[in-house]
């Protein structure tokens, strides 16, 4: 006879965390890496735990890797409940240095997340050394659901799922071009000179957003001679002084050699949002993290919005 996931007797509670690994990675390699274990360790895990529950969690493919079944997005839910209340029950027991510490992954764009994020992250670790911080600043979506990361910085807000969430901050893109680049080409006084000008921007087709499309939308018709699917790609181009490109202030002002152009008619406001799991949320090294970046961000707007050149830095 079938047993069914309340047949507990025989679980080992300890299979649980192999079983959350492989099903958000798919992939029972990437999950050893993360459990620093081998390949065979995690197999063996799998079909402990199937056999305990006596049912198939995972259909396994080529294709698509280790997918779960119907029971297997069952149990998904109970073990990540499990997972969260545990680690909330360890803070609640433990002293205050011991729940100042562990490991947060934090998922955030690309530009923002190598040349804000990261820096001030730099300071936090120093601050609470007990706390490791991974940071993805990756060019394309961060999956909360599959544990990608603990807190995502995004452009757009979730429009679903059990998240806490939060608007981060404002922030501006203007023009930007080198001072050699000016000199070499024809004078660009009002927006309609820039139909002489080649432009630095995204693969249209391939943008991980829709927010990322506002050379089409700020200047119709411009042309860009030189593409990428990353921001910091183009601010290198952009650097070269042989074409305009429109990148974020807080990446741009910082470098001297990029100046912004027609800054009164050539501006577009973006957001940033935050958010993590609602689970997540609590925990005191989550809370910290998520208060200090809402902290600099704060005291960093005037960079964000491209009316200073400067990054500071929290107390």
């Amino acid at each position: 006879m079938q047993k069914n996931i309340t047949s507990l007797g025989s679980l080992n509670w300890d299979d649980l965390k192999f079983f959350l690994e492989v099903a958000r990675t798919r992939k029972a390699s990437t999950a050893a890496k993360r459990l620093a274990v081998d390949y065979t360790t995690v197999s063996r895990r799998i079909s402990s735990l199937e056999a305990s529950l006596g049912t198939l969690l995972f259909e396994k493919s080529r294709t698509n890797g280790f997918v779960l079944t119907a029971e297997g997005q069952r149990l998904l839910g109970y073990a990540e409940s499990i997972e969260s209340t545990l680690h909330m029950a360890c803070e609640q027991v433990s002293g205050s240095g011991v729940a100042l510490s562990g490991h947060v992954r934090m998922g955030c764009t690309e530009g923002f997340g190598s040349f804000f994020i990261t820096p001030q992250l730099s300071h936090f670790v120093d601050a609470y050394p007990a706390i490791s911080v991974d940071i993805l600043p990756l060019p394309h979506f961060i999956s909360l659901s599959k544990r990608e990361a603990d807190i995502v910085i995004a452009l757009e807000r979730p429009e679903h799922g059990p998240y806490v969430c939060c608007k981060l901050c404002d922030y501006r893109l203007q023009l930007y071009a080198t001072q050699p680049y000016l000199d070499n080409h024809p004078p660009i006084q009002h927006p309609a000179d820039l139909s002489q000008h080649s432009f630095i921007s995204y693969v249209d087709d391939l943008a991980f957003s829709s927010e990322l499309l506002y050379l089409a939308n700020v200047l119709p018709g411009a042309h860009a001679h030189l593409r990428s699917t990353s921001v910091i790609a183009q601010f290198v181009a952009a650097q070269q002084g042989r074409s305009l490109a429109i990148l974020p202030c807080f990446l741009a002002a910082q470098d001297p050699r990029l100046l912004p152009v027609l800054p009164e008619e050539i501006t577009v406001t973006r957001q940033f949002w935050m958010y993590c799991r609602e689970d997540l949320r609590k925990l005191k090294r989550i809370t910290l993290l998520w208060d200090y970046i809402r902290e600099v961000t704060e005291q960093n707007q005037p960079l964000l919005m491209g009316e200073s050149r400067e990054m500071v830095f929290a107390d």
